[in-house]
């Protein structure tokens, strides 16, 4: 029997507790493929999920972690065999089964992704779900028109994990990158993943018209509310929108104008993708779209540092992303 450490969160009423328990393989959520977990990540939807904000988490215990990176121990599958570089994210882990904050993890072989080419376990767990988010928002804006000649690209929320890895994305692939954060202490950090431009929240002048100023080509949203509908009001003619959160609301008020007059397009990103987009977007991820300043954005923790990692999610205190990692 083979014992490992995992953190694992516990019913307790209104919030869950969380904390390390020594595990057996047979403890696991069922599968065909057993993984030493490497690496996993903090995504926004962990630290919702281990504070019982939404109740995401349904049955517990629970294995928290959205994503896993690691290597092959044991497959029943033949795509798979021991020694396997993989990565497993989304399908319901560390949600509606065990997930990453383990020393192993045992899941279907359906889920379970080759490393891609380009990169090491490492680089890939420092993108993880934030990264995945953000590569596929670039690929389906630029399905959409969105090219480095339209005009600025703005995100908002950009001290965040997926922001900041789009930013050092786009910046890299020749995109002028518009940076909106709610104070200036990250001004330098932003900067120096080439960001252009970097704004404070409170000094946007937002207007009601259905109609403002036309200024972005392009817009990366994780908030929601308000700021989707500011965001829908100002781009240019032909302006793509990338909506992946809901941070700060999920109602959105708006017009049909921006829609019909300028030919905005709204595009949902749903980053629990079919596995051949992941597969295609992952490929870029490890070669053009590949970010060039991972140490800046990733802090490696262990699992113990989890519920402070948590903490600093929930309240807006994080910058970059948090990787866990296993060693």
């Amino acid at each position: 029997m083979t014992s490992f450490r995992a953190y694992r969160l516990f019913d307790n009423g209104e919030r869950p507790i969380g904390r390390i328990v020594t595990m057996q393989l047979e403890e696991l959520s069922p599968g065909d493929v057993v993984i030493r977990t490497a690496y996993s990540s903090v995504n926004y939807k962990d630290a919702l999920a281990a504070h019982g904000i939404n109740k995401i988490i349904r049955k517990y215990p629970r294995i928290g972690g959205i994503d896993l990176f690691g290597t092959v121990c044991e497959s029943r599958d033949p795509r798979f065999s021991a020694g396997d570089a993989v990565m497993v994210h989304g399908f319901g882990i560390g949600v509606d089964y065990d997930g990453g904050y383990a020393e192993f993890a045992r899941v279907s072989a359906d889920w379970v992704m080759p490393l891609p080419e380009g990169l090491t376990l490492r680089q890939a767990a420092a993108m993880g779900v934030a990264g995945y988010t953000a590569a596929l928002s670039i690929h389906l804006m630029e399905l959409n028109g969105l090219n480095p000649h339209a005009g600025k690209v703005v995100l908002n929320g950009a001290a965040g994990g997926v922001a900041s890895i789009a930013i050092d994305m786009l910046a890299g692939s020749g995109y002028s990158v518009t940076a909106i954060t709610r104070t200036g202490e990250s001004t330098d950090y932003l900067t120096e993943l080439g960001a252009t431009e970097v704004v404070q929240r409170s000094a946007l002048v937002m207007g009601k018209r259905p109609l403002e100023t036309a200024l972005w080509a392009g817009a990366f949203d994780s908030l929601g509310g308000e700021s989707l509908a500011w965001l829908i009001r100002t781009m240019q003619t032909d302006g793509v929108i990338a909506a992946f959160g809901n941070a700060a609301g999920q109602e959105l008020n708006t017009t049909v104008l921006p829609f019909i007059l300028r030919g905005v397009r709204l595009i949902g990103v749903n980053a629990n993708s079919p596995m051949p987009l992941r597969k295609e977007v992952w490929a870029k991820i490890g070669g053009p779209l590949k970010p060039r300043h991972l140490d800046t954005i990733v802090k490696e923790i262990r699992l113990d540092e989890l519920p402070d990692a948590f903490a600093q999610l929930v309240a807006g205190r994080m910058r970059g992303r948090f990787v866990v990692t296993m060693a």
